[in-house]
């Protein structure tokens, strides 16, 4: 468990986890259950500079450089996903070329439009936010949507060959008790919302897993790494959508 969750913690962040010990290469095909426990990670760095940050620059400037801390300790890993499921998704006429166009490192215009209107919708969502209630949206809507996001690989099958996949690494299927895991990791931060009235947020993510699944299914027959990056943005940003929509009420 300790190996497995080490790994889950060096793949997910940028962090010099890799010093404190050697993990073999097979740890790293059973991290989806603990992706939301390096959410807790993520998400408490994150807030941890907007609290920082709100000390000395206005509100929005807190937020940016939020957005930003989290994006170097991920090294953009899920946000290189988004951008490759827009191009891919977005340009490719059938399953063979939606999959050559998310293995294609450069970036396309579908890529980049999609990434310019995450980032807006990202800023745009948490500052609009009371800064104690951005802060705890985020707390809880990282390690929640990641552990929405896994249930991915069990639902749908991998779409390339396992010599195909970019880090040569294809997830296993979730045992009973690493989805129970994977649960709890997200439930529990649910608990920093500020009122009951927010946990209707956690309906949206669950909304948009199901819808992209769907459409992933029908379009590949499956998933790739850069579909799970890009679920997790996308139900992330569902969940703050809807925070900020219950907070208007």
């Amino acid at each position: 468990m300790v190996l497995r969750a080490l790994a889950a913690l060096m793949f997910f962040t940028r962090l010099p986890f890799w010093k404190i010990a050697e993990v073999p290469a097979e740890y790293f095909k059973n991290i989806v259950s603990l992706w939301p426990l390096a959410g807790w990670l993520t998400s408490g760095i994150s807030v941890l500079v907007l609290y920082a940050a709100a000390l000395v620059f206005p509100a929005s400037v807190a937020v940016v450089l939020a957005i930003a801390s989290r994006l170097l300790v991920t090294g953009c890993l899920h946000e290189d996903g988004l951008a490759d499921f827009f191009d891919g998704f977005g340009g490719g006429r059938n399953r063979e070329g939606i999959l050559a166009i998310m293995k294609d490192s450069h970036i396309g215009s579908y890529g980049t439009i999609g990434l310019i209107l995450y980032f807006a919708l990202l800023y745009a969502t948490l500052s609009s936010l009371p800064l104690e209630v951005a802060g705890a949206a985020m707390l809880a809507g990282d390690p929640f949507s990641k552990a929405v996001s896994g249930m991915i690989i069990n639902r749908l099958p991998y779409a390339r060959k396992a010599e195909e996949a970019k880090n040569r690494t294809v997830y296993s299927r979730m045992t009973a008790g690493e989805y129970a895991a994977c649960i709890l990791c997200g439930i529990v931060p649910l608990v920093w919302l500020p009122s009951m009235h927010y946990l209707w947020a956690t309906l949206a993510p669950l909304l948009v897993w199901y819808l992209l699944t769907s459409y992933m299914k029908k379009k590949i027959g499956g998933y790739t790494g850069d579909c799970c990056g890009a679920m997790f943005l996308l139900t992330e940003l569902a969940f703050y959508l809807t925070v900020a929509a219950l907070t208007n009420s």
